[in-house]
Formats: structure tokens, C-alpha cells, sequence
């Protein structure tokens, strides 16, 4: 309960009331707010006046509802009778719950943000949708977390905007289970200077799309292995000027021939692969893939990827998928069988 408040808070008041106990299937009468109002934040106010305040709130731009009846009163005359008011949410129980289970099932955001960043969300709704994700838990951090993250993506976006460069520390996981900056030939800790053009999550990921300024093409960057990363005043690289991206960023066309976000080329590649793979496949590679020699059980399928994305790609399903073109490919995957098999002879 609420100390003593003065009557200038009671529009607060009601509108704290609305967010807390009410949606589209929970309404109040004017009654059941002056109980709230009386019980919760020790406040005496008759029902005119609530009712008063709640048209106040419409007035200013709030989406309350209500409904409207007309009843005889004792005098004989009729009179309209508002009742069963509501705040309309900006979000839907169910778009919550699909942000939620977005942060959940992520594996870029560590534990301890994710369960700050659910809390938020939780409170754009009303008790009872608490209620309905109470139980739900998220698997404590299996990895270090980066807590230069958010900071990391907020330059970023910024650098986007500006169409700046940015420097920063790109690191990986030693046996240690930290996380170290890469360094050059020399020892020294690698600055990478970066022009940024997309963020995109990938694969409970996110990834920056990009043009590291020492080279040609376009580069792909883990956002959560980036640190100290600073936002320069030197003007970023056209994308006309980067070999891939003459034509601008076709994001769905880059996912799709980047499954695992590797930088390089694509080429065209051509595969035999069992039909009731088909839904994997439009999951890997969009619809812009071409059906070809199709049979009962198998199709012939052309995409244009990364080789190297592919070549890892088709170990993962090895058991279905046969590559035909090109043969440096096929040679390649070949020799990854055999490797294979050797680590596991008896």
C-alpha cells in the first residue's frame, strides 16, 4: 500500500491503476477503482471524481475504454452509465510473449541482462500476465558474458547512421574460458578498422556486415566477441566500393548464401539432396533456390553460397544431401569424409 497521497496524484493514480489491473478481458466499474484507490494508495475520492479523471486521461491522449449504458434513475430520467474501463496496450499479451521467448531462446544476450530486459517487457503488460510467465527460466550463462554488448551495439547503430568508421578488439575463447583479443604476427593486440553497413541476428547471433578497410569485400563479425570499440570521425566506405556490394545489401540474399555468416565469395553450387529435406532447406537458403530432375524421393537443387559456409554445411547432412558441382567442392567434402572416418577406425 501507498502512503497518504495528495489528491493532485489521484490522475496518476487511476492511470497506475489501469496499467496494473486492467486489459481488454479485465475491466473496472468506478466503484471497483475507488476500492483500489482506497485499499492500495489511501485515497478517499468519490466516484464523479474518478470518473472525471479517467475522461481527463482520454483527453490527453490515452487509450482508455469503456463502455456506455443508458438506465432510469429514481427521478424517472435517463442517464448514460459508463463502466468496464480499460487501458488499450500498446502490445498484446501474445507480441510480449513472442519478445520474450525472442530473449529466451537467444544466445547472445547473457543471463543477468536477459532477465533484466524480460522484467521491462513483463511491465508493459499488467499482473496477470506476470502471472502466466512467472514460472518460465532462463538457462544460466554457459559463456562469459561480454558487458560491453549493448555499449557495442549503440556505437554501431551510430556509426550506421553517420556513415562512420569504427575501430575495436575482435577476441575468441581461450582454454581459460575468457575472452582474449586476437593479436597480429608480432604479438600485439589487432585494431581493426571497420566499416559498418548491417546488423543482422543469425542463428541466436548477432552479426556485424561489413567491409574491414584492409580489404576488398565484405566481412562478417560476431557482435558479442567485439570490445573497446570506438566510433571514428573518418567517413565509412561506400558499398559501391566493396566487391559484393556494388549493388547495396540485399540482406535476405546475403543470409541465404552466408549460413554460417562466413566472409568470401559465392559461387554457384549444385546438390542432390532427399525431398523430405525440403523444409530444412527453404529454412538454410530462402526461396531463391532452382528445383531441377525432381523424382519421388530426390531433387536436384542449385543455390548460390559461400563455399566455405557449404562445405560445413553438407557434413552437417552429409547422410542427405550429395554435392555435384563444382568439383573443387565435391573434393573438398570428400576429404572431410575421409578425415572423418580416420578419426574413428578401430
Amino acid at each position: 500500500m501507498y502512503g497518504k497521497q495528495p489528491k493532485k496524484l489521484l490522475i496518476m493514480n487511476i492511470l497506475d491503476i489501469l496499467k496494473r489491473y486492467t486489459d481488454e478481458d479485465h475491466r473496472l466499474s468506478q466503484k471497483e477503482i475507488v476500492e483500489i484507490l482506497d485499499r492500495e494508495y489511501d485515497m478517499k475520492v468519490e466516484r464523479k471524481a474518478v470518473k472525471r479523471n479517467l475522461l481527463n486521461l482520454i483527453d490527453y491522449g490515452y487509450h482508455v475504454e469503456y463502455s456506455e449504458s443508458v438506465r432510469v434513475n429514481r427521478r424517472g430520467e435517463e442517464e448514460t452509465v459508463y463502466s468496464d474501463w480499460y487501458l488499450e496496450r500498446d502490445f498484446t499479451d501474445a507480441e510480449l510473449r513472442l519478445l520474450i521467448d525472442s530473449l529466451l531462446f537467444s544466445r547472445h544476450i547473457p543471463y543477468s541482462q536477459c532477465k533484466t530486459l524480460i522484467e521491462k517487457l513483463e511491465n508493459l503488460s499488467n499482473r496477470y500476465f506476470k502471472s502466466r510467465v512467472k514460472h518460465i527460466q532462463t538457462m544460466p550463462d554457459n559463456e562469459l558474458p561480454n558487458k560491453q554488448l549493448f555499449y557495442t551495439i549503440e556505437i554501431l547503430d551510430r556509426a550506421i547512421s553517420k556513415g562512420k568508421q569504427v575501430s575495436f578488439q575482435y577476441n575468441e575463447y581461450y582454454t581459460d574460458g575468457q575472452l582474449h583479443a586476437r593479436k597480429d604476427d608480432s604479438g600485439h593486440v589487432r585494431t581493426y578498422i571497420i566499416n559498418p553497413y548491417q546488423i543482422a541476428a543469425v542463428n541466436g547471433r548477432y552479426y556485424l556486415i561489413c567491409n574491414n578497410d584492409k580489404y576488398d569485400g565484405v566481412s562478417n563479425y560476431r557482435v558479442d566477441r567485439i570490445t573497446d570499440i570506438c566510433l571514428l570521425d573518418t567517413p565509412a566506405k561506400p558499398m559501391k566500393k566493396v566487391k559484393g556490394l556494388e549493388n547495396g545489401l540485399n540482406l535476405p540474399k546475403h543470409m541465404a548464401e552466408h549460413v554460417y555468416m562466413f566472409t568470401g565469395e559465392s559461387v554457384p553450387v549444385t546438390f542432390r539432396a532427399k525431398k523430405y529435406l525440403l523444409t530444412d532447406l527453404f529454412d538454410w537458403f530462402g526461396k531463391e533456390m532452382q528445383f531441377l530432375d525432381e523424382t519421388e524421393d530426390e531433387v536436384t537443387v542449385r543455390v548460390t553460397v559461400n563455399q566455405d559456409a557449404m562445405q560445413k554445411w553438407v557434413l552437417q547432412y552429409a547422410l542427405h544431401v550429395t554435392v555435384v558441382k563444382p568439383e573443387s567442392l565435391v573434393n573438398k567434402i570428400r576429404e572431410d569424409i575421409r578425415n572423418a572416418a580416420n578419426n574413428y577406425q578401430v
